[in-house]
């Protein structure tokens, strides 16, 4: 036998098959197999979520730029506007308002549901593609990404099986309210950070108590441990909680209301664990609000009391409050939903409370099944607080006032909770009837016989109402080439203001296109905004249009010819020096366009036409 040292193997004798250096070389493709393997059921779930996301949007996928989300196009209108100007961020143009709408004075955008971190983010794709194609990605995403976001807390947190989390996920991300405000509010639907923020929460939970930490019997952390993870816990969550003021604040409310709620009740049930764990919980959640506060004191002021800020809200409790008999019915955007539902709500945006008789009395009966653990209490009494308030101030069934005031009525008209609408409470229900319905998928699965089958039968003969069917989509008349070949250059400088005729509203904001489609980069005069335009400086929806602008909508409405002297060319002159604008716009295939032409040409003189618009300096 040799003594000497082993030598080198030939590189022929090393490449060989077989030899042991051939299967040492690969690590790094080995150990991005073995990852995948070990998470091949959460890649399968999150798959499965953007697939089905995909099945509900497909129709709008076709045609991005052609096509509009039929049962609410006005909204989506507005939030390509948004994403576009948001998008503006990454050009330099950055800040908390812009003068690219309601020119001169220009909007607050902190007052708007400008979904400021997702445009900036998606910015990109914004520039590259169009603000369409984002809109589309983003109605995807939020309900994928909500889905896989409460799939893997259910599955980490609670410990659920695989099946019972990813049933969680569904019903936390296609739920009849997420599938209803996907009909353009998108931020609604982005609830993809909720799981994060509740992880961390109950991070800092367990920091502060590490008996309720899981293996904390075998494994005993040094207090410097539990206060590192107490102040990472609140370092993220602030930033979570920014991220989320940022993408939509109705949703962070209604889930800090629903928390609130839930720790609360288990306050009462577990005084042990609140008596130990309380005050260092408390003071991780100050520490998390302070940070949070840091960033967002400024936005917050300029949303409530800055320029064209709003401090109340706009929209009536009693006309947006939910009616009880849409807890058990079906919503109209389900495979088996039913049409004539449909009048229980104000319109199909806000299906929030359509989950079905099977669903609750299922959750009833899991909710007994599963006993008084404090998070199932917890739940149960989030669900019944959240349910009460959506009713708003007084309860309707079937459309009929009953008289009896509702929970709502103890909190209408105090700051912040005005801005919420009561039926959209409701949404804090799917996460926590989801995780009541995982806790008992999970524990059916863990056991055999009669009452594994029979809990599973049950949950789903539940859930297949809801299955949500795929979002319906209209075609939109095309932007002007005019605008999207660029020739509008021709009569406006960037940066400038174009004034489009009819002039953008509410209503109809149509014209607001044209300034998407060229990523707005010129300004518009009125629009389809909330600004402080109301009676005595209250919230309003748009601003009250110019004498001009009101004229120019009547021509447009009727198609009549008004008689146009001098004192409405003296007025028309007066109101685009108001704006500020350089050049008046009519499409060609704008109806009634001969005589809105007409009628522009007697206020502005003679048109210039290039490519599909005539258009007039000024």
């Amino acid at each position: 036998m040799s003594s000497g040292p082993p030598t080198a193997p030939t590189e022929d004798v090393a490449t060989s098959v077989g030899h042991p250096l051939t299967r040492v070389r690969p690590q790094p493709l080995r150990r991005w197999v073995r990852a995948v393997a070990q998470h091949r059921a959460d890649l399968l779930a999150g798959l499965f979520f953007a697939a089905l996301a995909g099945i509900l949007t497909h129709r709008l996928w076709a045609d991005p730029s052609g096509l509009v989300l039929a049962l609410n196009p006005e909204d989506q209108v507005l939030y390509e506007w948004f994403l576009a100007v948001d998008a503006r961020a990454l050009l330099g143009d950055v800040g908390l308002a812009t003068d690219r709408l309601n020119a001169p004075d220009g909007v607050n955008l902190m007052a708007n549901t400008s979904v400021i971190a997702l445009g900036v983010l998606f910015a990109p794709v914004t520039l590259l593609f169009g603000a369409p194609v984002t809109f589309v990605l983003l109605v995807s995403v939020n309900l994928a990404g909500t889905a896989t976001a409460w799939y893997l807390l259910f599955s980490r947190m609670l410990r659920a099986h695989r099946a019972a989390a990813a049933l969680g996920g569904a019903l936390c991300g296609f739920a009849p309210g997420m599938v209803s405000q996907s009909n353009s509010h998108l931020h609604m639907t982005a609830q993809w950070l909720l799981p994060v923020i509740v992880w961390l929460v109950v991070r800092l939970l367990r920091a502060a108590d590490p008996a309720v930490r899981p293996g904390a019997a075998a494994v005993r952390p040094t207090a410097a441990a539990d206060r590192r993870r107490l102040a990472t816990s609140s370092a993220g969550l602030a930033a979570a909680v920014t991220a989320q003021v940022l993408i939509g604040e109705e949703v962070l409310f209604l889930t800090a209301l629903t928390l609130l709620v839930m720790a609360l009740t288990i306050i009462v049930v577990d005084r042990d664990l609140a008596r130990r764990a309380l005050p260092a919980f408390a003071g991780a959640m100050a520490l998390a609000t302070g940070l949070a506060l840091l960033v967002l004191l400024y936005p917050l002021w300029f949303q409530f009391a800055g320029p064209l800020g709003v401090a109340d809200g706009m929209f009536s409790p009693h006309y947006f409050s939910a009616d009880l008999a849409s807890w058990w019915a079906i919503s109209p955007l389900s495979l088996l939903g039913d049409e004539r539902s449909a009048d229980l709500s104000t319109g199909p945006a806000e299906y929030n409370t359509f989950l079905g008789w099977p669903l609750l009395v299922v959750t009833i009966g899991c909710a007994i099944w599963l006993g008084r653990r404090p998070l199932v209490l917890a739940c149960t009494v989030g669900l019944v607080v959240m349910g009460a308030l959506s009713l708003g101030p007084e309860v309707v069934l079937d459309g009929e006032g009953t008289g009896v005031s509702g929970p709502y009525a103890l909190l209408a008209g105090l700051p912040v909770v005005d801005g919420a609408l009561p039926m959209r409470f409701a949404l804090a229900a799917p996460p926590l009837i989801a995780t009541l319905l995982v806790s008992a998928v999970d524990r059916a699965l863990r056991a055999r016989g009669r009452t594994r089958r029979l809990t599973l039968v049950a949950v789903a003969v539940a859930v297949v109402p809801l299955l949500p069917a795929p979002l319906p989509t209209a075609h939109r008349p095309p932007v002007p080439q005019f605008i999207t070949d660029g020739h509008w250059r021709a009569c406006v400088e960037p940066g400038g203001v174009l004034v489009p005729v009819p002039l953008a509203t509410p209503k109809q904001p149509w014209p607001m296109r044209w300034a998407t489609a060229a990523n707005a980069e010129f300004g518009m005069p009125e629009g389809f905004f909330i600004g402080p335009h109301g009676r005595g400086g209250s919230a309003a929806m748009g601003v009250a249009p110019r004498p001009t602008s009101a004229l120019l909508a009547e021509v447009a409405r009727s198609g009549l010819r008004p008689v146009v002297g001098d004192e409405q060319r003296r007025q028309a002159a007066a109101d685009v020096e108001h704006w500020g604008a350089s050049c008046v716009v009519l499409a060609a295939d704008t109806a009634h366009a001969d005589s809105l032409r007409l009628t522009l040409e007697a206020l502005y003189g003679p048109s210039a036409r290039i490519s599909d618009a005539w258009f007039w300096r000024v």
